[in-house]
């Protein structure tokens, strides 16, 4: 983060577009002392004020990513916070929530504290530490949450494990209530026999175990009984079945307090990509089949599902180019979101832009009550510019990230960030790329 207040700065002509007020017309943004001071037209401009010429560009709330792995401490050799958050300001977004399956755990105070002044360090994207929600992440006995939430703990989570007791999820359901955080919960049956991509007709071609559906549902369907049951609020990492978008929807027909994400690569890729033993396409959850796309993309269009997450998650080349079996799950996706969600969801037709940036900006923001995710006077002036049109190839050698590993390299997108404001200041200028 900026150690000095910017000088102010002037956007002039953008497609302002604002969620959070139903804001979308061709106006100005004054941004003063880090903050937003005033949006729409014949706003005058300070004197000293850098100006952006924004016409033919959107202008918008810096996106928000509920769910990313910067691998530090531990594994700095494939990302390090400070490498994640250049990355993300390179996507457009702002500000991130760092999952706790590090080395060791983000499990306690000075974990958390340490990745807060990392952030800081890095002066790119704001870096929120979620906590684990068990001591070491062995599902064993709760972490102390009023600790974790001081040191600066925006959630709580066990990500890359399923909280595998019923009982300690409904403890910490309800002891979270006292803080006023989310319990996030990779949901995945860890009784089941353990299969390395999802059980259908593509793994049963290439010879390769299955996950089923069911592995992911009975845990959805768990997790919304307790928060049921406690009053808790839970966050549904990652959704990737047509199974539990139907039991999210009925969930919130009730009353549950649930929460849901959903990743780029589930709403834009199936199992089909890991034909020829595609290790970039392994993931977990595993890529599903055209109907839970259809499905997710349905949820995420009526609110079912509440934000686009991207599970950015960094491995070492080497470590990919294995055999099936043996490479470790995950893809990066800081760099990637925004061009997706215009290329697939936006000029697919399943979302407007307003509604692309509420589920990547605004709600995010609002689900895990962060700042930002608004363009409101007084809100802190973090802002994405990007040209909504514009193409790129994505070429894995020029990510910010220290990591490659997409599915996505050679693919042609819409949509390139241009600037990338966090508390007022330029962190990233996409015309000097």
């Amino acid at each position: 983060m900026p150690l000095m207040l910017p000088l102010p700065l002037f956007l002039t002509n953008g497609r302002v577009i604002d969620p959070s007020s139903g804001l979308d017309q061709i106006a100005d943004v004054l941004i003063v002392d880090g903050k937003i001071a005033g949006v729409g037209k014949g706003l005058g401009k300070p004197d000293g004020a850098e100006v952006v010429h924004a016409k033919g560009l959107v202008v918008a709330p810096g996106l928000i990513d509920l769910h990313v792995h910067l691998r530090e401490p531990g594994n700095e050799d494939v990302e390090t916070v400070a490498s994640g958050a250049r990355a993300a300001v390179a996507g457009g977004f702002t500000a991130v929530c760092a999952m706790p399956n590090t080395d060791p755990p983000t499990d306690n105070q000075a974990a958390v504290g340490f990745i807060v002044k990392q952030a800081h360090q890095a002066r790119a994207a704001r870096v929120y530490p979620i906590a684990a929600i068990s001591l070491g992440q062995e599902g064993k006995q709760l972490a102390e949450f009023g600790e974790l939430v001081a040191a600066g703990a925006v959630a709580v989570s066990d990500d890359g494990k399923p909280v595998a007791s019923s009982h300690l999820m409904r403890m910490a359901l309800s002891y979270a209530q006292t803080f006023g955080i989310p319990v996030a919960d990779h949901c995945e049956d860890p009784t089941l026999p353990r299969g390395v991509m999802h059980e259908g007709v593509v793994s049963a071609r290439l010879g390769l175990r299955g996950i089923p559906a069911a592995s992911e549902e009975i845990m959805v369907a768990r997790d919304l009984l307790l928060a049921e049951l406690t009053g808790g609020h839970v966050h549904l990492c990652h959704m990737s079945t047509r199974g539990s978008v139907d039991l999210i929807r009925r969930a919130k027909d009730k009353g549950v307090r649930v929460t849901a994400e959903v990743t780029p690569h589930h709403l834009t890729l199936t199992h089909e990509a890991c034909d020829g033993y595609n290790t970039n396409a392994k993931m977990n959850p595993p890529l599903r089949e055209a109907a839970d796309v259809t499905a997710l993309r349905a949820g995420l269009k009526d609110g079912t599902i509440d934000v686009i997450a991207t599970d950015h998650a960094p491995h070492a080349y080497d470590a990919k180019e294995r055999e099936f079996d043996d490479a470790p799950n995950g893809i990066i996706g800081l760099e990637t979101a925004l061009g997706l969600g215009l290329t697939e969801l936006v000029a697919g037709g399943v979302l407007t832009v307003p509604e692309l940036i509420d589920r990547m900006s605004t709600t995010p923001a609002r689900v895990f009550n962060l700042p930002g995710g608004t363009l409101a006077p007084g809100a802190v002036a973090d802002v994405v510019v990007f040209h909504p049109e514009l193409k790129w190839k994505v070429d894995p050698t020029k990510f910010h990230s220290k990591s490659r590993n997409t599915p996505y390299a050679g693919r042609e997108l819409l949509g390139r960030v241009m600037r990338t404001v966090v508390g007022g200041a330029t962190v990233y200028d996409g015309r000097e790329q």
